[in-house]
């Protein structure tokens, strides 16, 4: 089974007992949980080599994508590692980060939880390369054209800062409980936001149009890229998820009655005083259209890709835009992304608004970075309106960025990651200058440079407790302890050379209390003496070459070893040959010169060691004032961007300290003023 576009079929239903953690939906799609059941069927008939999935963009959204993704293609694994429920797979490859984030009404901050780090992320991808192939434009060296960004920033009108504002009061009430959820509720400040970002006259066609809003940007630089592609007949693409142009509505004939067309009720209803008829709503797409043609461009040059609404008029269309026939298309990312080759002539890519998905803007932008287009620099302009919901917008999707970047990758992934690439960092850009004040973007910065300079502190002040325990106690404990080693082993070397084999003789073996001179009595002896055994606990058989004899069964080994004892232990296996035994028992002595030097070179390696503890215990930390100064200009920002959202107008009251406020003891004790009767506080009642 061979599946095209498979990101389509991520919305399958989620197992988890995680709550309140963004980026964790647990919604379900009847077409998922069918597909989902094919793959099953498919694994068990094939042996799970029947599934092919093929996409551009398998991790387009969020974390649970991949997770997805393996569950179609590596169920059995999944099974077999125990991570078939969503909760073990993120304990072992992410981790939660709460952190604080531009509020959706773009005017305060709230703090927010989400997958954001990623961990033993060599063995995630690992794993999901035993069933992916992944290969990425820096490794196919596709002929693609350059492609160059812009981001055109526009003002907000006097409109559009009030109505933020109304937003930013809406959302205040929508979180404090006060309004009905049928009434108004974030999804629906959310869609007004959205709307408000891209046009103010989408909220109120009656509203004027300014010239400096970002449609008005985009349709001159539309006008100016037209002009300059006449003579190639170079071709642009628009992309605007919002203010989509509504079909006609279709006139339905009322059913007559007992069949009889000709009803006189039906006449009656005809001729009866009809209703107005509504106004038409703004559309951002004819707004486009109607400025076009007003510049000069014909107006069979410009094209909806919702007026294509079947296969046939779709291929039409798109040929039409490939000869240069048709020079501006107009369409949504649903619509007018995957699948759509309309790249030959393409020069230009105008991004209205922003997608909630990364994977949609990779969709946009394949439509111009392309192998076929003939030219070989492109551009791409971004829209975004300052003060606006576009901050949060590209907030959300660097967000999503951030962990799909650690894994799309054609480089060998790092054990933790939870910084962003470039495309990531270009999206942050963006994100600041939507929100219109360069402070943000200051306070973005420090604030991930204070987070790693604290994290380096932290393992610093680790180092060095750690050395002082190590030179306190671990470094003492082994040098003391490889010494002993080194006695033990010197002492039984001498032991050794005083009980040597005599020339083309046998030293003899002491089993039992008989003294055996001949080898194959001994040997035979000793595997006499390891029958006897019935325990893994050494027992005592004899003594050879000045050592104590003991024998134990090894469980694991499934084998006898006979262990010498002097100062020292020596180990050796025994096995079913009697000569063959001695051999290894001698062998095990003849390892002791081994076994001093390997012991001498740990002595002075910890020697070593101990005196490199010594140098760096006691060392401040080398960033200490840089972490002071960031961490105190982090500070500044956040009061003076009102990060905690109290609208708080006096500087003063922040600075107030716990130790300087008085207990409750105190104001007990202190008399309230004349006339201004202090209210007791609750805890106050309870003590009196």
């Amino acid at each position: 089974m061979f599946v095209d576009e498979a990101h389509n079929y991520k919305n399958l239903f989620l197992y988890t007992k995680m709550r309140n953690v963004a980026g964790l939906s647990t919604t379900d799609a009847q077409k998922s949980s069918d597909m989902f059941a094919k793959c099953r069927y498919m694994d068990e008939i094939t042996g799970s080599r029947g599934v092919v999935f093929a996409t551009g963009t398998p991790v387009s959204n969020s974390m649970t994508e991949l997770y997805t993704m393996q569950r179609y293609l590596q169920y059995d694994r999944l099974q077999e590692l125990g991570m078939t429920h969503f909760d073990c797979w993120a304990s072992r490859f992410g981790e939660t980060v709460t952190a604080l984030e531009l509020a959706p009404e773009g005017t305060g901050y709230r703090a927010r939880t989400r997958f954001s780090k990623f961990f033993n992320l060599p063995e995630l991808m690992t794993l999901f390369k035993e069933v992916a192939d992944i290969k990425t434009s820096d490794q196919l060296h596709l002929p693609t054209p350059e492609v160059e960004y812009h981001t055109v920033v526009a003002k907000p009108t006097e409109h559009q800062q009030e109505m933020v504002q109304a937003l930013s009061e809406r959302a205040a009430l929508v979180h404090g409980g006060t309004v009905d959820p049928s009434t108004d509720n974030m999804l629906k400040i959310t869609s007004d936001g959205r709307k408000l970002g891209l046009d103010q006259r989408i909220i109120s066609p009656l509203l004027p149009d300014e010239a400096g809003t970002k449609v008005n940007q985009c349709v001159a630089n539309i006008m100016q890229i037209w002009r300059d592609g006449q003579d190639e007949k170079l071709t642009q693409l628009v992309f605007c998820d919002i203010s989509t142009p509504k079909p006609a509505p279709s006139k339905k004939v009322a059913k007559a009655a007992s069949g009889n067309l000709d009803s006189p009720e039906i006449h009656a209803l005809e001729t009866a005083s009809s209703m107005p008829e509504p106004e038409p709503e703004f559309s951002v797409y004819e707004d486009i259209r109607q400025k076009l043609i007003a510049g000069g461009v014909p107006p069979e040059q410009i094209a909806f890709i919702h007026e294509a609404n079947t296969e046939v008029r779709k291929k039409e269309l798109f040929s039409k835009v490939r000869t240069g026939q048709v020079r501006v298309l107009i369409g949504s990312t649903s619509k007018m992304g995957a699948g759509t080759n309309v790249q030959d002539r393409l020069v230009a890519l105008h991004d209205l608004d922003c997608p909630w998905r990364p994977g949609d803007l990779e969709q946009r932008k394949g439509r111009i970075e392309r192998q076929g287009n003939q030219n070989e620099r492109v551009h791409v302009f971004r829209y975004v309106t300052e003060g606006t919901f576009d901050a949060y917008l590209w907030q959300t999707v660097e967000n999503k960025q951030k962990f799909i970047s650690q894994i799309m990758t054609s480089k060998s992934p790092v054990r933790s990651c939870d910084d962003v690439d470039e495309t990531a960092l270009s999206f942050a850009e963006i994100k600041a200058l939507c929100a219109g004040d360069p402070r943000i973007k200051e306070r973005m910065d420090l604030e991930v440079d204070v987070s790693r300079l604290k994290l380096m502190k932290a393992d610093h002040q680790s180092k060095q407790f750690r050395l002082e325990d190590n030179l306190l106690k671990y470094f003492p404990e082994q040098i003391e302890k490889n010494k002993g080693f080194i006695a033990g082993l010197q002492a039984d070397m001498q032991t050794l050379a005083t009980h040597p084999h005599p020339e083309d003789g046998f030293a003899g073996m002491e089993i039992r209390g008989d003294t055996l001179v001949d080898k194959e009595n001994a040997g035979a002896a000793l595997l006499d003496a390891c029958k006897e055994v019935k325990s893994s606990e050494p027992v005592q058989i004899g003594s050879y070459r000045g050592f104590t004899m003991f024998v134990s069964f090894n469980a694991f080994e499934k084998q006898y070893e006979l262990t010498l004892r002097g100062e020292m232990s020596h180990k050796a296996m025994l096995g079913a040959d009697p000569r063959g035994n001695l051999i290894r028992i001698d062998n095990a002595l003849a390892q002791m010169p081994g076994r001093l030097a390997s012991v001498q070179a740990q002595l002075d390696n910890l020697h070593q060691q101990q005196e490199a503890a010594r140098a760096e215990v006691g060392k401040p930390f080398p960033h200490e004032q840089e972490l002071r100064e960031k961490s105190a200009r982090l500070a500044a920002l956040d009061m003076a961007l009102n990060i905690d959202g109290r609208g708080r107008s006096q500087p003063e009251q922040s600075a107030i300290t716990k130790s300087e406020r008085l207990s409750v003891l105190d104001r007990l004790k202190t008399p309230p003023v004349h006339g201004t009767p202090e209210r007791p506080h609750k805890k106050e009642m309870e003590v009196r």
